[in-house]
């Protein structure tokens, strides 16, 4: 039979991280122990009153049939009370808030709402791949804008402003920064809010990042009048250690978030019960919940820059989040190159930049989510090679 898949199948191909973990499996199966840097999957643990809650809940026979699709009141409170209390965001938990199974879903659900074929989209480069993705997947055109290291990996406005913006819909920006690691520059974020009002651009922020090793924790939609043009993404995924539970929000005014669920309530039937009263509890944390999580990070990280020194990479000390974006020497060109090698030679996982744009071909990113003992054994297997 000659069936063929849909023409948008063409127009992407299978996640990096998922062809490169049957990479790994594959070495694996064949006795090679490999360590995997490379993924920021949190390895730590929610609070112990997150576990118990999610207990409780399940334990509750009225907690296992359909959910609403706006989520319930607690968790959206939460939300609220998150961005309130952390950014100084007033958010109305009835109307400007959208629970979402994790912000991966979201950026699908806001391309689908307000993209038309043919409509253009301002996507990062180097940024999180599934902008494109999405975008491609439903048929609009992605155009990349440059984030560099001599700017600081922000999007330089007066550049955008010279270029022809009238099919431009929407841009995707994500700070703080990943795979960067760049924070987010409160001008900057002004300036991108006048530039969205200015040419009617949906700015959309995707902010997962902003309590990992970040002492300034920030929400574009501080700036004022914000919600009039901006959505933001966020997620329990990174900052609360749960992300194979696939909690995230998007908030917005309330005729955006309307749009988002005119898409959201046609493609699920709402989010489990118990994951939503455990989403709700891991809210009420506080800021020792973070310095906890935090001061494990720190660690990891001091082992991460000793890793990179050793390869001869430069990185930059003030970089915030969940990962360490860093240059690879000049000799050898590409940070695929020291990937390939560590791997091969080491059995060592780190991600070549060349997978978030040709603006991070020269670099390399390594997540802090595996233990200090697990690093310390990449630096030692990679005092063992050389890499050519």
């Amino acid at each position: 039979m000659n069936i063929k898949p849909a023409d948008r199948i063409n127009t992407v191909t299978e996640y990096y991280f998922s062809v490169k973990l049957k990479q790994i499996e594959k070495m694996r199966a064949e006795g090679k122990n490999v360590i995997n840097l490379g993924i920021g999957s949190p390895d730590q643990m929610p609070s112990d009153e997150v576990i118990e809650s999610l207990h409780a809940s399940a334990e509750n026979s009225a907690n296992h049939g359909y959910q609403s699709y706006i989520g319930i009141p607690s968790l959206r409170a939460g939300m609220a009370e998150l961005y309130l209390k952390n950014y100084g965001v007033r958010l109305d938990p009835n109307s400007e808030i959208l629970p979402l199974m994790g912000s991966k879903e979201g950026i699908m659900h806001i391309s689908m709402a307000f993209l038309n074929p043919g409509d253009e989209v301002l996507v990062p480069n180097p940024g999180y791949p599934t902008y494109s993705a999405v975008t491609n997947l439903v048929q609009a055109v992605a155009r990349r804008y440059d984030l560099t290291e001599d700017n600081g990996w922000q999007p330089d406005l007066d550049a955008l402003e010279k270029q022809d913006l009238s099919k431009v819909k929407l841009m995707w920006v994500n700070y703080p920064n990943m795979p960067t690691g760049a924070k987010a520059n409160r001008e900057v974020m002004k300036r991108l809010i006048d530039f969205g009002r200015k040419y009617s651009i949906i700015i959309c922020n995707d902010n997962p990042y902003s309590f990992i090793l970040n002492p300034e924790p920030s929400s574009l939609l501080e700036v004022p009048g914000a919600k009039e043009i901006a959505i933001e993404l966020n997620s329990l995924s990174k900052s609360h250690n749960m992300a194979g539970w696939r909690i995230g929000m998007a908030a917005s005014n309330a005729t955006f978030i309307t749009y988002i669920l005119r898409v959201k309530s046609n493609m699920d039937s709402g989010m489990f019960r118990p994951l939503q009263d455990a989403a709700a509890k891991a809210l009420e944390a506080g800021s020792e919940w973070f310095s906890q999580v935090n001061a494990v990070y720190a660690r990891r990280r001091k082992l991460v820059y000793e890793l990179l020194d050793r390869l001869g990479c430069s990185y930059d000390t003030k970089q915030v989040g969940l990962f360490v974006w860093a240059k690879v020497p000049a000799k050898y060109g590409k940070g695929q190159v020291v990937s390939d090698q560590v791997l091969d030679k080491a059995h060592v996982f780190l991600t070549p930049g060349f997978i978030f744009g040709s603006n991070g071909e020269s670099y390399i990113r390594i997540s802090l989510c595996a233990t200090e003992e697990v690093i310390q054994e990449s630096i030692n297997r990679i005092n063992q090679i050389e890499i050519v």
